[in-house]
């Protein structure tokens, strides 16, 4: 197992993602790393871990799932993805591909990769001090909350604490065409609700006035 590296005494998002970049910690895992890039922002989108195209296309929800979450963050939230991914910062509780399971589809992160991954979500929370955690799909829901049963969690805001920070979590199904949930009742009905909490959160609506401000002094 190779040695970690510890932190640079740097504190600052672009340093972080620097750093990122360069793990190479799980000899399982497929790099590159992949990043959303060095956004500085009060809200944190946190995903489970990239697919095979991630990689290819050099940023997080990038493929089929991507295109439907971001669906749901124009129409439940009215912000497109360009705007999303300039600032929102995205994360995941696994950062490169995990490869695929010989019996099919992509393999789930064990938990010495869960743990080694988990330093650069704990920086990214020391650096930005974010007000808002979207975390997307079970895995990614359950680094913050106990896990419950889809309909128990989605729809709802909590107050959580990761490492040693309290923070508002909206938790947010995942967005695989291979899951129905959130196609289905009462999937579709709680989703709605979940987006609807994230347009209203007051660190979204901040977001959201500044693009305005900023479209303005155009």
């Amino acid at each position: 197992m190779p040695r970690v590296k510890p932190f640079t005494a740097a504190g600052s998002i672009e340093d972080h993602v620097q750093e990122l970049l360069l793990c190479r910690l799980c000899p399982r895992m497929n790099p590159p790393v992949v990043s959303g890039g060095p956004v500085s922002s009060k809200v944190i989108l946190v995903g489970q871990a990239p697919g095979d195209k991630e990689p290819i296309m050099g940023r997080p929800f990038a493929w089929t799932a991507g295109k439907t979450l971001f669906k749901w963050f124009n129409e439940g939230c009215g912000m497109g993805e360009a705007i999303f991914r300039q600032r929102i910062y995205m994360a995941a509780v696994c950062r490169c591909f995990p490869g695929k399971r010989p019996e099919g589809g992509d393999r789930v992160p064990d938990p010495r990769e869960i743990f080694n991954c988990s330093r650069w979500l704990q920086r990214e929370f020391e650096i930005l001090q974010p007000d808002l955690v979207l975390p997307v799909g079970k895995l990614a829901i359950g680094q913050f909350m106990p896990l419950e049963k889809l309909d128990r969690m989605i729809g709802k805001q909590v107050r959580v604490q990761y490492h040693g920070r309290e923070v508002d979590c909206i938790p947010l199904p995942h967005p695989s065409g291979a899951s129905p949930w959130h196609r289905m009742e009462p999937g579709k009905t709680l989703l709605h609700g979940a987006l609807a909490l994230v347009s209203q959160h007051p660190a979204f609506m901040k977001i959201k006035a500044e693009i305005r401000r900023s479209e303005t002094m155009k």
